[in-house]
């Protein structure tokens, strides 16, 4: 990107930190965007999103915003809004897509109305029938909460007793909770930018998921990019994943995870519409199989916001 194209970026707000579960995560994601970006030549500065948020934001008077925050009050909608109202461009979905993709719920009725699969799933409160919620999805269950992100608050349940627990645990988090069947196939994950999917990664650990451990403290975890699926049907993952991102209305960038079912299907669990960009995360690795290195790719990311202005 040329000294031209950078140059229209004007001023640049990144925003990280913020008050939610990841807020640990949401700083190193961050940092690392604001480095890549000055590096790159770009007038950008950090903005550690707490409660002044908006003051901030008033007397910097940026020309845009790069939205590095990860959870409720960043990734959900609020933030969006607000940005809206200010009247500024920022990366990522708007106030709806973001809403939606955040709420794991909600984005689960949507593709079963879309004929989009995913997992099948329960809703959970303190009248579930436990014995029965697991017994309608298979006999093992993951439980989660509704409106978190990073794995936070999720855990396999095999009995009725350990699904109540795990639906207690994650119930503290608020926003709700669901049970997905449990899926023991192969896991990926698929990101989007600019509504092209980038190469598919396959995701493999020793625990027995991938959970906040195996994402952000491991190193052990095992990235596959190449992901091992025939070029067929790694294409036919990526439009999946294509149509799911704008089916909520998702734009920018993002990432959309899958697994793979007892009967060799693909089966949609999430979307993320701001994912990490951490040394362990997924969006840059596939960026990189693709040609693309981290500055480029967050110059990338940055120039989707060129479309709001």
């Amino acid at each position: 990107m040329g000294s031209d194209s950078i140059e229209r970026f004007g001023k640049v707000a990144v925003l990280y930190g913020g008050t939610s579960a990841e807020r640990e995560v949401s700083l190193i994601s961050g940092k690392a965007v604001l480095d890549a970006l000055v590096r790159s030549g770009v007038d950008a500065v950090g903005i550690d999103a707490g409660a002044g948020i908006i003051a901030a934001l008033e007397a910097l008077a940026p020309d845009r915003v790069f939205i590095a925050l990860h959870g409720p009050g960043g990734e959900d909608g609020t933030l969006q809004g607000a940005l809206e109202y200010l009247g500024l461009p920022y990366t990522g979905s708007g106030v709806l897509a973001s809403a939606l993709a955040m709420d794991k719920l909600r984005t689960k009725l949507l593709w079963k109305g879309a004929g989009i699969p995913t997992a099948p799933f329960a809703v959970l409160d303190a009248h579930s029938d436990w014995q029965r919620v697991l017994d309608d999805l298979g006999g093992a269950a993951m439980v989660k909460p509704a409106r978190e992100g990073s794995s936070i608050g999720m855990a396999k349940a095999a009995s009725a007793a350990e699904l109540e627990a795990a639906w207690r645990a994650a119930d503290v988090h608020g926003g709700g909770v669901i049970a997905e069947a449990w899926l023991s196939g192969d896991e990926f994950t698929v990101a989007i930018l600019g509504g092209r999917a980038l190469p598919v990664i396959k995701l493999e650990t020793d625990r027995g998921f991938y959970d906040y451990e195996a994402k952000y403290l491991r190193d052990d975890t095992r990235y596959l990019c190449p992901c091992g699926l025939a070029a067929e049907r790694e294409r036919a993952l990526q439009a999946l994943c294509e149509r799911a991102f704008a089916s909520l209305g998702c734009d920018g960038w993002g990432r959309v995870d899958a697994m793979v079912d007892d009967a060799g299907e693909f089966q949609l669990l999430e979307v993320n519409t701001v994912p990490g960009m951490t040394s362990h995360s997924l969006v840059p690795m596939a960026a990189l199989a693709q040609g693309m290195d981290f500055d480029a790719l967050v110059l990338a990311i940055l120039a989707t916001s060129l479309e709001a202005a």
